[in-house]
């Protein structure tokens, strides 16, 4: 069983910056993809960004240019670097990984709030 924690998420006004880390119980070194989702009142879970084990990443439009995903196999940890927040990027933020082992596996993190005020 793999255990995921988020951490880092607060309140920061419009314009701001916050970093997301997850941390890994286990190596992130066999893991396919890494993900963050977010999911604001009402609305369903949408992907926000993902790596993949060869470094590629794929990014939300809403996030293009802003946010930053990126991870450290050293640290089992992948993180999500925001800038230039708007009110509209509050919402509950989930890390998620998925790896291939005879089956594929995927796990969620506990979520960690963001809240942007205008």
């Amino acid at each position: 069983q793999v255990q995921l924690v988020e951490s880092g998420g607060g309140l920061v006004q419009a314009g701001g910056s916050l970093r997301l880390s997850c941390l890994t119980s286990g190596s992130i070194s066999s893991v396919n993809y890494m993900t963050w989702y977010r999911q604001a009142p009402g609305k369903q879970r949408e992907l926000v960004a993902s790596i993949t084990d060869s470094g590629s990443t794929n990014y939300a439009d809403s996030v293009k240019g802003r946010f930053t995903i990126s991870r450290d196999t050293s640290k089992n940890t992948f993180d999500l670097q925001m800038n230039s927040l708007k009110p509209e990027d509050t919402a509950v933020y989930y890390c998620n990984i998925k790896l291939y082992e005879v089956v594929w596996w995927e796990y969620w993190g506990q979520g960690t709030q963001v809240t942007v005020s205008s």
